[in-house]
């Protein structure tokens, strides 16, 4: 059985990690490369760095943190914020980047996925998927610029796709859960689990190991992310990983000396 993955995300703003609620109200927790060996000594098995301004600005990624991290990483570290181009992509991946986190490019063109994966591999290539529940139409419906303008694409839908298009892997943010430490939205990611042929990372909501379980256990996921849990201190990923593996669910365990 394939182990699951506890990742951390470093959510990236202006070249220090912020936390929010719901996508706003955002407040420092530290300096990336600091927390990214933090957790990597802790156990996470992968590391995400997402620049959450640069699509909203309109500008790139920060390069010169993703270099300095993967300096110092031994587990995989995944870039998204500010690609828009496979240009974007081969820069983040000769930073040092293992992998490339895509949204609002990808929306706007899903051909930028078939060129990343032709010319990288799929196995590169990351859809990230900001989606909220609209309960009048009773539908997912994606976001980009980091949560601010929404589309017409259900989020099902645009998995599939996406994926079909040469995205490796899905990452579905909840924003409705984000920051809110109730749990992961099982039933969304239930259904892009379903939906597509790929790996999926369950994001947004996480507040206990109890989560991270149920993502597994039942939504199916074959990762979890979570941020805040973490840079608060209510929890370590050794912590969370010991429940899991008590729970029956297959985690890499031990932590870097």
């Amino acid at each position: 059985m394939l182990r699951r993955r506890v990742i951390v995300c470093l959510d990236v703003d202006h070249g220090r990690v912020v936390k929010g609620v719901n996508f706003r109200d955002m407040r420092d927790v530290g300096d990336p490369v600091e927390l990214a060996q933090r957790y990597e000594a802790e156990g996470a098995d992968e590391i995400v760095y997402l620049d959450i301004s640069a699509s909203a600005e309109g500008r790139r990624t920060l390069l010169d943190v993703v270099r300095r991290t993967a300096q110092r990483l031994f587990v995989p570290l995944t870039v998204g914020g500010g690609i828009n181009a496979v240009a974007d992509i081969d820069n983040a991946l000769r930073a040092g980047a293992d992998k490339v986190s895509v949204n609002t490019a990808a929306v706007r063109r899903a051909e930028l996925l078939t060129e990343a994966a032709a010319r990288f591999g799929n196995q590169c290539v990351v859809l990230s998927i900001d989606a909220s529940h609209d309960p009048a139409a009773d539908r997912y419906v994606v976001y980009t610029h980091g949560g601010r303008v929404a589309t017409d694409l259900e989020a099902v839908d645009w998995a599939r796709t996406g994926s079909e298009a040469g995205a490796g892997e899905v990452l579905i943010t909840s924003i409705d859960r984000d920051g809110r430490r109730d749990g992961y939205d099982l039933a969304l990611t239930r259904s892009i689990v379903d939906g597509v042929r790929v790996p999926v990372i369950a994001s947004g909501g996480a507040g206990t190991a109890n989560h991270l379980r149920d993502a597994f256990l039942v939504a199916g996921a074959d990762a979890a992310l979570a941020a805040g849990i973490f840079h608060d201190g209510v929890t370590t990923v050794h912590a969370v990983k010991r429940v899991l593996a008590d729970a029956g669910v297959p985690v890499r365990t031990g932590e870097r000396p």
